[in-house]
């Protein structure tokens, strides 16, 4: 038996709406999941996170083993406990970080030595202890550690570093040893390239895993590259398995993904962009720091019902900012995260409707930086 279990309800195309089952809850999908790299959604309370509409949150293997430690965080409970969140808890293997931190780590066939960003400390990962590091954090969802090259590689370096994600994820299903509790989910690698994207995929189905993700993606590509790589991927993965598109987050880009048939997504965009005065609306992205906003009475977006919205305005917001506030940084942040739950929502209704396909002119126009209205009645 499956530790993740997922329940397919609604078709709409390739959209689907659907629940994860997880030991800590269900996920409506589509779903997406805030970033808490540290064990912590930054500036937010985990109940707040809950209240916009969360039920999964996404931490970090690496940085977690950095700060505070895995095992601490272990004797201390699990991170649910740690860090008061008694719902689902997704942990990235620390993959990323081999991209991210590329001028700070060495790679080989056993794993990846980095230097600590912190203090310069050297620390090795590798499959094993990836593996070792989520279940000891007690996640619900553990990421194999995987591996994945820059945009612009050639098919040649692709396939060499897609063969080695193949087998760490080998040594990442030797090393489990509680899969009773924490699922694991493999990452299809592949570059810009379809037919290793699709070659990646038949063999990591050939694992029969908890899950599937879409990795290596958002990393510096074109839109439309990233789009062609998602439809291209997503009808080889299970339809009985959650798939997973990481680290993608823009609201154009989730519409895309979900129409291309994907479940699970996770970003910074909502935290990251709240801590530059980046706010996401449905009239498109403002910046609460020009001055235009300055006696602006009115809220981020007359169509919100975060508590932000209903309470203050962009004038007071933007002088939240100008003054540095950190309040100004949470209620931003609350409402980007607002923002994304609520189209989630919208989505979920309109797969079961069966009418999600209106969102494709809203998201392609917002690509190409054209006005859109958004599609907003949707059932409430």
């Amino acid at each position: 038996m499956k530790t993740v279990r997922f329940e397919l309800q609604h078709r709409c195309g390739r959209a689907r709406r659907g629940q994860v089952v997880t030991p800590h809850g269900i996920v409506d999908t589509p779903s997406f999941m805030p970033v808490g790299t540290g064990g912590v959604v930054k500036a937010m309370l985990p109940e707040e996170v809950r209240n916009s509409g969360a039920q999964v949150v996404l931490g970090n293997t690496f940085h977690l083993m950095l700060r505070p430690g895995h095992r601490l965080v272990e004797s201390l409970g699990g991170l649910h406990r740690f860090m008061n969140w008694p719902h689902t808890i997704l942990t990235d293997s620390g993959g990323f970080q081999v991209f991210s931190l590329a001028r700070r780590r060495s790679i080989d066939e056993d794993g990846v030595l980095f230097r600590s960003p912190y203090d310069g400390s050297e620390h090795k990962l590798t499959p094993e202890r990836a593996v070792e590091i989520q279940e000891a954090l007690g996640s619900d969802i553990a990421m194999a550690f995987d591996e994945f090259p820059p945009p612009g590689v050639d098919a040649r370096a692709t396939r060499a570093s897609m063969n080695r994600t193949t087998r760490w994820l080998d040594r990442c299903i030797e090393a489990r040893t509680r899969p009773e509790r924490t699922s694991l989910f493999g990452i299809v690698q592949g570059g810009l390239f379809e037919d290793l994207r699709e070659e990646h995929a038949r063999a990591l189905i050939e694992r029969d895993l908890d899950g599937y993700a879409i990795g290596g993606v958002a990393v510096g590509e074109s839109k439309a590259d990233m789009r062609r790589v998602i439809e291209a991927t997503s009808p080889f993965l299970p339809e009985d398995r959650p798939r997973y598109l990481m680290g993608v987050g823009l609201p154009e880009d989730l519409v895309v993904a979900v129409l291309s048939g994907i479940d699970m997504f996770d970003c910074v965009v909502p935290t990251r962009n709240a801590r530059m005065g980046r706010v996401l609306t449905w009239d498109g992205p403002i910046n609460i720091k020009h001055a235009r906003f300055r006696e602006d009475p009115g809220p981020l977006d007359e169509r919100c019902s975060c508590p932000t919205c209903r309470a203050y305005s962009r004038a007071y917001l933007r002088h939240l900012w100008s003054s540095n506030e950190i309040t100004g940084h949470r209620l931003l942040t609350m409402h980007n995260l607002w923002h994304l739950q609520d189209l989630m929502r919208r989505l979920r209704q309109d797969i079961e409707a069966g009418r999600a396909a209106r969102w494709l002119p809203w998201a392609e126009a917002r690509i190409a930086g054209a006005e859109a209205e958004a599609p907003l009645d949707a059932p409430s």
